[in-house]
């Protein structure tokens, strides 16, 4: 019998961290949860907690999906801080229906920078998240606001799987034949395919590109595939980067074995959605997460027991905040993928066994990425306590990579993977790195 990994996940975390195990509770009814599907917090407005799928109601609650329109709240966020938004779809080679974001110029533009030529930028989140870690922090620490206040015209993707990439041309995502994908597939079919709307929609023949975490894995995948696309890079700056994670400290890395077996783990949990964002959840984030409350350090400890403690860099008011994005979808090959790369030390494709790697790649193990085909001028922003990207596993890569900009450590020693994101002091130890690196080299 299947067992849904959104229930035993949260329940290993939260053994690890040897605090609580919140058990998620089904809502008593619809109309409850529609009520809370819609919850906003309107003395935070970048806390729209609440998002949730057709999909997810009728899995949840076993009733025929409600014409019901998912809260599109990372765009409502950069309106109400007065910024431009964009939503443009694209769709894959292999049928994904990919939404991205776009703020086209800054918030103090007046018409005729607006119009003018800017160098464009494209943003590409960490595993489990979405567009909007890059805007949930506030224009003064959301990189994407800093970038187009800056002068830069900021695109912002979204993986396949996430809140707002749930399509496809003829697979629906309560098939597993929805999530059959991993971060290679991300890297093969979508970040090519937007890198090419964005540049057929702004008429430039290259961009800068920086990801955050998978967002950097994703690249290295595509650039090593597809070397063409080198090309069409300007500089990629990679903020804990990862492409080996054999070192990695999180205790998660305990887990890898398990993760590690594909065929294990499909006949225990089915290969569908990994931890889906759910309403009950986020609500959970709203309330059990505040500053008000004694389970507030539930919170953070669950957060730095995947990527690392630095309880100093870490604003607590802005935690429901940040678990009410989080997390945003995935699929669990995609997890598997990542165990895969713990286990063995190694940077390559999907291992499907023996069997099934004749039968694929017509070799016993699975190919590597040859990182040698990555021309593209690559800067890597590091630290010392990121858990999930480990100083040793970055500078395996760096001494592959044949463009090196530079590797680029944080100076701050407790600097942890989430941080690059929701750090107090992001600005100043990391972004204003990044920004001056980027003017330098338009």
């Amino acid at each position: 019998m299947a067992v849904s990994i959104e229930k035993i996940f949260p329940l290993l975390c939260c053994l690890l961290a040897v605090k609580i195990t919140l058990a998620a509770v089904p809502f008593d009814d619809f109309a409850e949860l529609r009520m809370r599907a819609h919850l906003r917090d309107e003395n935070n407005p970048e806390a729209d907690l609440l998002v949730v799928s057709k999909s997810l109601i009728n899995k949840t609650l076993n009733v025929c999906p409600p014409i019901l329109n998912m809260v599109s709240f990372q765009p409502d966020i950069v309106k109400r801080h007065g910024y431009p938004i964009e939503i443009h779809q694209v769709t894959t080679e292999d049928g994904y229906i990919l939404t991205m974001h776009r703020i086209p110029h800054g918030k103090e533009a007046n018409s005729t920078m607006r119009e003018a030529k800017k160098p464009v930028i494209f943003l590409q989140h960490c595993l489990l998240c979405s567009s909007a870690v890059w805007v949930i922090m506030g224009t003064e620490d959301g990189l994407a606001y800093i970038l187009a206040d800056a002068g830069f015209d900021v695109w912002m993707g979204n993986a396949r799987g996430n809140v707002y990439s749930r399509e496809h041309v003829s697979l629906h995502p309560s098939k597993n034949a929805f999530w059959d994908f991993t971060w290679h597939d991300m890297g093969l079919y979508d970040i090519p395919a937007e890198i090419d709307h964005i540049l057929e929609n702004t008429g430039e023949n290259q961009l800068f590109y920086v990801g955050h975490s998978m967002g950097t894995t994703v690249f290295f995948a595509m650039a090593s595939m597809l070397p063409e696309y080198n090309t069409k890079i300007k500089a990629m700056h990679a903020l804990a980067p990862v492409a080996f994670n054999g070192k990695m400290k999180s205790p998660v890395r305990l887990l890898a074995p398990l993760l590690g077996n594909a065929e294990w783990l499909a006949n225990l949990m089915g290969l569908g959605e990994f931890l889906p964002s759910s309403a009950f959840l986020q609500f959970m984030g709203k309330e059990a997460c505040n500053d008000e409350v004694p389970t507030q350090d539930v919170c953070s400890n669950v957060l730095f027991l995947l990527s690392g403690y630095d309880i100093d860099q870490l604003n607590t008011t802005t935690l429901p905040t940040i678990i009410g994005h989080l997390p945003a979808g995935t699929s669990t090959k995609t997890v598997i993928h990542y165990a895969q790369g713990v286990n063995s030390g190694e940077f390559r494709m999907f291992d499907y066994g023996l069997i099934g790697n004749l039968k694929l790649y017509g070799q016993v193990k699975p190919p590597h990425y040859n990182l040698e085909e990555i021309t593209a001028p690559v800067a890597l922003h590091y630290s010392t306590n990121d858990w999930l990207a480990d100083v040793e596993d970055v500078s395996k890569l760096a001494a592959q990579l044949p463009n090196k900009i530079g590797m680029f450590r944080v100076p701050y020693d407790r600097f942890s993977h989430l941080d690059y994101l929701f750090a107090i002091d992001i600005r100043d130890l990391v972004y204003n790195k990044v920004l001056s690196l980027l003017r330098r080299d338009i």
